[in-house]
C-alpha cells in the first residue's frame, strides 16, 4: 500500500521481497526516488511511477509466509538503478526466463 490514500500496488512475493530490501535501504539513508514498473496488460500495458520518500507511508503485504531466496545480482541491479535520475526501475530478474515483473493493479 502506498501513502495515506491506501492505494494498493500488487507484485508477487518474490518481486516484493526484493523491492522491500532495496526501498528499505534507500529510506534508511533518507533518500527519495521514483519507483517505476511496467503495468500488466490487463490494466493497459503502460508504465507507472510513484515517488518514494521517508515521509510517505508504505505497507508491504505478502501472500505467503515463506521467504523467497534472495538473488544478490538482482538486488545489485535494482540498487544501481535506484541511484539514477530515472530512479528504481523494476527490471527482469537476472537468470530468470520470465518477463519483467508487472503490477497487478
Amino acid at each position: 500500500m502506498y501513502g495515506d490514500s491506501g492505494r494498493e500496488i500488487g507484485f508477487d512475493d518474490r518481486v516484493l521481497t526484493h523491492l522491500q530490501i532495496v526501498i528499505g535501504a534507500k529510506l534508511r539513508r533518507h533518500e527519495s526516488f521514483f519507483l517505476s514498473w511496467k503495468d500488466d496488460p490487463a490494466v493497459g500495458s503502460g508504465r507507472s511511477s510513484i515517488w518514494i520518500a521517508p515521509s510517505i507511508p508504505l505497507f508491504f503485504t505478502f501472500s505467503r509466509n515463506a521467504h523467497p531466496t534472495i538473488n544478490r545480482e538482482w538486488l545489485d541491479e535494482l540498487s544501481i538503478s535506484s541511484n539514477t535520475t530515472q530512479g528504481l526501475f523494476l527490471s527482469n530478474e537476472p537468470g530468470a526466463e520470465t518477463p519483467a515483473p508487472r503490477s497487478r493493479v
